[in-house]
């Protein structure tokens, strides 16, 4: 389907026709009537098809800002995946020389990274990128470790207490007040207690993470933790 008529391309060729007009005609008294009569005739036409070409611009015009604001709104007016819901203080800690690691920030796929995650996770793939960027961490990493440990979202702990990292406090299993907390709290902990002291891989970072043998891992999962993370994080990059 062609677009709306340019009106200045309009009015170009209007004119253009009318200066052809204008020298075939000649010159000399006896066509000055002519010219003038031919003139007069092709501003009317002008202005008419003018007048026709705004009047189908409108109604486009009109259904395109329509089109706009609805892409724009979201789906859902009581949550915004672009503005994180962060009720704690997350202070800042700096990248350490200590960290000669290949885990620091790099850019994602945001698609791809949304499109992975579900659950509980759903729709948080800026999050784990603006606390990657944040703590200097890449978001694959963060969101690899959140996958494994809720079961990409599924998990009791992520839908019951917005945990989706398995953070302990002291009381057991921490809990918080939206999953972007969790996030933010996730890579706080892992640039300051890991990265920062000098673990360069993730199977480093699991031993301490989720040791094996681990007096709150009774059934065993902390086994499968390097695994699965690695899995996870090679499918996100």
């Amino acid at each position: 389907m062609m677009g709306p008529i340019n009106s200045n391309w309009l009015f170009q060729t209007a004119m253009s026709s009318l200066q052809q007009t204008s020298s075939m005609n000649g010159s000399g008294a006896a066509n000055s009537q002519s010219t003038g009569m031919s003139g007069s005739f092709m501003m009317l036409l002008m202005a008419a098809m003018l007048e026709n070409v705004q009047q189908m611009q409108a109604p486009m015009q009109q259904a395109s800002t329509t089109n706009s604001l609805a892409f724009m709104t979201p789906a859902s007016a009581s949550y915004n995946p672009a503005v994180a819901n962060l009720t704690m203080e997350h202070k800042d800690v700096a990248t350490s020389s200590a960290d000669q690691s290949d885990l620091k920030f790099r850019p994602v796929q945001f698609l791809k990274l949304d499109g992975q995650l579900e659950g509980k996770l759903s729709g948080t793939a800026v999050h784990f990128i603006e606390a990657g960027k944040k703590y200097d961490i890449d978001p694959n990493l963060l969101s690899a470790i959140a996958v494994h440990e809720t079961g990409n979202g599924s998990s009791r702990a992520a839908n019951e207490k917005n945990n989706i990292a398995g953070m302990m406090g002291k009381n057991g299993l921490r809990s918080y007040d939206s999953v972007a907390d969790s996030i933010y709290d996730m890579a706080r902990n892992l640039r300051q207690n890991y990265l920062n002291q000098g673990k360069e891989s993730i199977a480093q970072i699991g031993a301490k993470y989720a040791p094996v043998g681990a007096a709150n891992d009774p059934t065993g999962l902390n086994n499968h933790w390097t695994q699965g993370v690695s899995k996870f994080y090679t499918q996100l990059t």
